[in-house]
């Protein structure tokens, strides 16, 4: 039987000419994939291609399959239209980085209401931001939390970050580890919400080593997570 829910957009494949199988996170029914029939061709309808931009916010209704199977989309709509964030170059480039991230470390077909409100909020907080440079810093860190492996601040003092343990030491581990200057940036973020995010400088090249290194937090937290394909274009559009 159809629900309806909300939903956001994390990826769309082609799949042969007219239609789009698409993966979606739901706030009622976890992770969900989704056969959309005939989108790519119609011109009229509810259901529209637009829709399936990365990290649109809809209200959709369609099956609920049993888990691992793919479901069907009756209806979509969107449930928040963004202002800026598919428009503005910056942002669009950020969407489009931040739902690769999140199509490869969102694995739970059960349920998340905070996870599901966390990514909700924070788009509508960056769709109506102009300082965005650092945004998917905070992000990232943020999302920690709802995947089980944000950093533990007991000793923030501490000269290294231990990236396996997800701890802050005084020894320096055989574990790969953050230290100096990338080790810095990384508490400031920490230490910062998004509100205060556009008082934080950091230079190119620091904000680009500091994102390698969540990367690879990433990587070391979630078997077989990948770099994202996008990292490339967001560094040149931050350039």
């Amino acid at each position: 039987m159809p629900a309806s829910t909300p939903a956001i957009v994390l990826s769309g494949i082609r799949y042969g000419d007219t239609s789009l199988i698409v993966k979606v996170y739901t706030r009622e029914f976890g992770l969900q994939t989704y056969m959309v029939r005939g989108v790519l061709s119609r011109r009229k309808g509810k259901v529209k291609a637009g829709h399936f931009q990365p990290l649109t916010q809809l209200e959709i209704t369609g099956s609920v399959p049993p888990s691992g199977k793919m479901g069907h989309l009756r209806d979509a709509a969107i449930a928040y239209p963004y202002a800026t964030l598919q428009s503005d170059i910056r942002k669009s480039s950020l969407a489009l980085f931040l739902s690769e991230v999140l199509a490869q470390a969102i694995r739970e077909e059960s349920p998340n209401h905070a996870l599901f409100e966390y990514l909700e909020s924070a788009l509508q907080w960056l769709d109506h931001q102009e300082h965005v440079a650092n945004f998917h810093l905070r992000f990232l860190l943020g999302l920690t939390r709802y995947l089980g492996f944000y950093p533990d601040q007991t000793d923030n003092g501490a000269p290294y970050f231990d990236l396996v343990e997800g701890a802050f030491t005084h020894r320096l581990p055989l574990n790969p580890v953050l230290s100096g200057e990338v080790l810095a940036d990384f508490n400031i973020i920490l230490g910062t919400n998004f509100d205060e995010l556009h008082g934080v400088k950091m230079t190119q090249k620091r904000r680009r080593a500091l994102l390698k290194a969540l990367v690879q937090y990433f990587q070391i937290h979630l078997h077989g997570f990948k770099e994202p394909r996008s990292l490339g274009v967001l560094d040149e559009v931050f350039s």
